[in-house]
């Protein structure tokens, strides 16, 4: 299996529902350090898992919707916990939509899998890979 890795980041803040969350269950910030990396059995044509300039690029526009807001205030979240492992499996499946409808280029339609890590910090990390 071939697989192709981008990394970007994205600030955001949220609170969480629950006594197991202690004080993260008042308003706090996270930067999240994101690794998504795609894998194929086959190169394409031009030999590439993906075109590492577009994965870049959509990586980086989904990141966009939810970079510097508060997650509570989005509509799609309410009455979620936005863990990181929750946020991991929201970016994977915006990822894997954007292979399909052919925002990833003609490579991205070949992608077999994608998994995406969110580290919340050098110690701590989640993530969701699946089939695309």
């Amino acid at each position: 299996m071939y697989s192709l890795t981008v990394r970007d980041h994205v600030m955001i803040a949220h609170s969480f529902e629950g006594e197991i969350f202690g004080p993260a269950q008042r308003l706090h910030g996270a930067t999240y350090v994101v690794d998504a990396e795609f894998r194929r059995s086959d190169l394409d044509a031009d030999g590439l898992v993906v075109d590492i300039g577009l994965a870049s690029d959509v990586l980086a526009s989904i990141l966009d919707e939810i970079n510097y807001r508060n997650l509570d205030d989005i509509q799609e979240f309410e009455g979620k916990n936005t863990t990181t492992e929750f946020m991991a499996r929201v970016l994977f499946d915006r990822l894997s939509e954007a292979a399909r409808s052919g925002r990833l280029g003609d490579g991205g339609t070949g992608l077999e899998e994608i998994a995406v890590t969110l580290k919340e910090s050098h110690v701590a990390w989640a993530r969701y890979e699946g089939a695309v």
